[in-house]
């Protein structure tokens, strides 16, 4: 096994470990959450899942950037789910049980969304685009509902030990994170660096700031529900995104267009989450 599959399986265990970690700590009654709340459930699917696909396709057909920039725009703005999200979101200010709530609806819509927009795309772009429906059913249930369910599991009957595990497993979770990603990022840095220029850091940098600003809007006047979906609408799942953009361009490279996107949207995602923090805590003392 190189360097390049042990980073990967790395960023693999640390995503698992900290969806396992979530669960150690939730609840059925957190997942029902959007259950009694229909018009935002329904909001947020369109936040999601329509607008912001529409809109990335949109982008597409007025600019002309290079293949693989608009290949990758319509692959992240069509593959949502973000295992990492939820941590982001508490902290500016959204509420546990809409952020997990909301990323399971996303995972289970996903599996059929995502095949259903690409037999779409090839009705707007007039060609033929291809997906594996079982890689991404694999993808959204081995990295995100299974941990999530085994953590709930032991949460439900054994809350002892998953008080004891969560911390650690947290802070493990998070360093090999952190070390697979810095990894990742050494090993591809020349294409990061080569993606940024003919347009595409700002056309990623507009995906973001879109997502952020539909999630926004439609999430409400609550920031606990605001924060949460801007924070979903504006994050993509980069192994979602990687592989249905390879399978329909397998000449070009996307890897680096990819990486610079997940740093773009950290950079912007952090004065909106700090904004919303504030937001949050003049709210609850009012």
């Amino acid at each position: 096994m190189d360097t390049r599959q042990l980073t990967l399986l790395a960023f693999k265990i640390a995503i698992v470990g900290t969806m396992f970690g979530y669960g150690l700590k939730a609840t059925t009654e957190d997942l029902r959450y959007l259950l009694r709340r229909p018009g935002l459930a329904l909001r947020s699917l369109l936040a999601v899942f329509v607008i912001m696909p529409l809109l990335a396709i949109g982008v597409v057909k007025i600019f002309e950037l290079r293949t693989a920039v608009e290949a990758t725009l319509v692959a992240l703005a069509i593959s949502p789910v973000p295992p990492l999200l939820p941590k982001k979101q508490i902290k500016a200010g959204g509420i546990g049980p809409y952020a997990l709530g909301l990323l399971i609806l996303m995972a289970l819509v996903a599996i059929v969304a995502i095949p259903a927009w690409i037999e779409l795309l090839g009705h707007i772009f007039d060609r033929s685009f291809a997906v594996d429906p079982g890689a991404i059913a694999r993808i959204v249930l081995t990295m995100i509902v299974l941990p999530l369910a085994a953590g709930m599991a032991v949460y439900a009957l054994l809350p002892g030990v998953a008080a004891r595990l969560e911390d650690p497993l947290r802070w493990l979770s998070t360093g090999l994170l952190a070390a697979a990603t810095l990894a990742m990022l050494a090993g591809a840095w020349g294409n990061v660096w080569n993606a940024i220029g003919n347009g595409t850091a700002l056309a990623l940098a507009g995906l973001v700031a879109i997502g952020l600003a539909v999630g926004h809007l439609l999430g409400g006047p609550e920031p606990e529900h605001s924060g949460v979906l801007a924070l979903s609408s504006a994050s993509r799942h980069p192994a979602i995104a990687l592989s249905i953009a390879s399978a329909n361009y397998p000449d070009q490279q996307f890897v680096g267009i990819v990486l610079l996107y997940l740093l773009i949207s950290a950079i912007l995602c952090l004065p909106y989450v700090s904004w919303q923090r504030r937001r949050s805590i003049v709210g609850r003392s009012t």
